[in-house]
């Protein structure tokens, strides 16, 4: 590769730490990446400081070294819903509450009563639970008024990022539309959610909405010193996690994504919104114009990681273990609400390992914590297909409980189809990348767009994972374990 090709850089600012990916413009391909941890976190209260985000960014940056020099555009893509508060002279009011504190059940609840769930369905595609933005704000309404009051903005996690380096408070209706205050169908930020929130002076506080092809703004002197990058690079709009992740496949309707990682998510891309009352499918819109329904829950490498430990494995002995019970799976089962539960919203459940007997056997408990993870995700997908949405594609298997082997293969086994798991894990800074090139490109040449730079650089290549068994009853028995 010429060393003068034009580069583009990914941003993934998840819960647990900040990746980087530089990707060449032209190709898609990989020339440097870059790491670096973010506070650790203890749900149910689950907060960190921004400022440890654009620290964590500015380190991670910084291990991409001399490729930094030709890079021309960059994109943030972060965890959801994340409540972030700055006052009037930018400084941050508080720790943001972050999408995995259940803190503000009762806040959540309270909104569906006083709206009703019908009219929140309507309006934004989603009933709000804990982790939405919104009922974090009617928390502080309640709790800490003194500090909403001082308020002047309210951002997500990505916004905040996007905020640094180019200091405009913008957001793109992905993210925007798991915030609790936005209507994904209209484009519209809905000011009577915030007014019942107990945020009314924040109407004019929330980002500005951008398109998919967006350019937020220019990388400041500021921000550039800090990143090691040149002034004046375009910042693309950036999104939410599980958007960036389609573009990063490069979903397509009828595809489907199960993704593994701190919180469990599966999503697909629909060129319709959805719009259910139960709450169990969020009607999230995607990165690129369109839709992305989707379905969370908080427990997922969290629950695996720890019943491993339990077993004195790491994370392929824990793997390898599991697998070896798959002929002979006995009755165990375990519902994995460790840290409580989004879908189905029961933020104050536990979990349960029920169905054991004298005969159990380390093997079979290790393959209930893997199947009971991915079984509350199959039965999302389920509520997917209930609402309409095309299934009839592909499924991805991605995040880093992908790189699992017992993931893999029980995901194929328990839905008895092949699942492909992409060649690259880092599927969210590949898709802030995808947009960074987009929006780049997009200024010069406006027949740019994300398909464009998707087809280019060949992305949802992976390995076929084929089905070994035909494990549905395995389904049917998680199902009569998470009801008792």
């Amino acid at each position: 590769m010429a060393t003068s090709t034009p580069l583009v850089i990914g941003v993934d600012s998840s819960t647990q730490s900040v990746k980087v990916e530089a990707r060449a413009l032209d190709t898609g391909a990989v020339v440097a990446i870059g790491r670096a941890a973010h506070p650790p976190t203890t749900p149910p209260v689950s907060e960190q400081d921004p400022v440890a985000w654009w620290e964590a960014l500015c380190a991670a940056m910084a291990e991409l070294g001399e490729h930094r020099d030709r890079v021309v555009a960059i994109a943030v893509a972060g965890q959801q819903h994340g409540m972030v508060l700055v006052d009037e002279a930018g400084a941050v009011v508080r720790p943001a509450r972050l999408w995995n504190d259940t803190t503000s059940a009762p806040e959540a609840t309270a909104l569906v009563e006083a709206v009703g769930a019908q009219r929140w369905a309507t309006l934004t595609g989603s009933v709000p639970v804990a982790s939405f933005t919104i009922t974090k704000l009617a928390q502080m309404a309640a709790h800490e008024p003194d500090a909403l009051a001082r308020a002047a903005r309210v951002m997500l996690p990505h916004d905040y990022l996007t905020w640094r380096m180019c200091d405009r408070v913008v957001t793109d209706r992905g993210d925007a539309s798991g915030s609790g205050w936005f209507d994904p169908s209209a484009d519209a930020v809905v000011p009577e959610l915030l007014r019942a929130a107990g945020a009314g002076h924040l109407i004019d506080g929330v980002p500005e909405v951008l398109g998919p092809l967006d350019v937020a703004g220019t990388l400041t002197d500021t921000a550039a010193a800090a990143l090691g990058l040149r002034a004046g690079i375009d910042v693309a709009a950036g999104t939410g996690d599980n958007m960036a992740a389609a573009l990063g496949l490069g979903l397509r309707p009828g595809d489907s994504a199960i993704s593994l990682g701190t919180s469990g998510t599966v999503f697909a891309v629909s060129t319709t919104a959805t719009h259910d009352v139960s709450g169990a499918v969020a009607g999230f819109a995607d990165a690129d114009g369109g839709f992305l329904p989707l379905v969370c829950t908080l427990n997922a490498t969290r629950v695996t990681d720890t019943v491993a430990s339990w077993l004195g494995r790491d994370a392929a002995g824990f793997a390898d273990l599991a697998l070896s019970a798959v002929d002979d799976p006995g009755s165990a089962i375990l519902v994995p609400y460790f840290d409580g539960e989004r879908t189905p919203n029961l933020p104050d459940a536990t979990g349960t390992l029920v169905g054991l007997t004298n005969t159990t056997t380390a093997p079979q408990v290790a393959l209930a914590a893997v199947d009971g993870v991915l079984c509350g995700l199959l039965d999302g997908r389920d509520a997917l297909g209930a609402l309409g949405v095309g299934l009839d594609g592909r499924i991805f298997l991605i995040g880093g409980g992908s790189r699992s082997a017992a993931a893999r293969q029980r995901a194929a086994d328990l839905t008895h189809t092949a699942v492909v798991v992409p060649d690259t894990d880092e599927t969210v800074a590949t898709g802030a990348a995808v947009q960074a090139a987009a929006a780049h490109e997009h200024q010069t040449s406006p027949s740019t767009t994300i398909a464009t730079v998707q087809q280019r650089w060949q992305l949802g290549a992976g390995t076929t994972i084929e089905p070994g068994c035909d494990a549905r009853d395995r389904r049917l028995a998680y199902r009569d374990g998470a009801q008792r």
